[in-house]
């Protein structure tokens, strides 16, 4: 029973993390894709927010989970595909933390140049760039973590 409820609250964590990440990232696209700095400042203002609540929730939930998890099934924490989702969850933190960062560098960057009702400026575009290029080994991990934890391969 407590390993089925544990079993729940790790996938529920994971399609949290998976489905927030694939919804900001869509969102945050759709709203550069406009060019417009009121739309932009409203929808990384929302990602924000939904980046706190959901994502920093599921990464603290995984870890814990996790861990219950493995000690309630028997598995050793040095388990192969376990190491190598820890690598991916430490990496996909490292690209994660910034970009909460840059997002909030972006919600305000758009709202000064709604409020002076000036072009987005060219910071903007750097750190959109940077945000994009994080974000793909980010959701990519987060994805490999997933094939892992489903397949739990033998790896050596």
């Amino acid at each position: 029973m407590m390993e089925d409820l544990l079993r729940y609250l790790h996938a529920l964590g994971a399609v949290v993390l998976i489905g927030t990440g694939a919804g900001i990232a869509f969102f945050m696209v759709m709203a550069d894709r406009s060019r417009d700095p009121a739309v932009i400042a409203h929808v990384a203002g929302t990602v924000v927010i939904a980046d706190f609540l959901f994502t920093a929730s599921a990464v603290v939930a995984q870890p814990v989970t996790g861990y219950l998890l493995a000690r309630e099934t028997g598995w050793p924490l040095d388990t192969p595909w376990i190491l190598v989702s820890l690598g991916f969850y430490v990496l996909t933190g490292l690209c994660w933390l910034p970009v909460v960062f840059i997002q909030m560098k972006l919600r305000d960057l758009a709202r000064d140049a709604m409020a002076d009702k000036t072009p987005l400026p060219q910071a903007y575009h750097r750190l959109y760039r940077l945000w994009v290029a994080l974000g793909f080994p980010a959701f990519a991990s987060v994805a490999a973590i997933l094939a892992l934890m489903l397949a739990r391969p033998a790896l050596w």
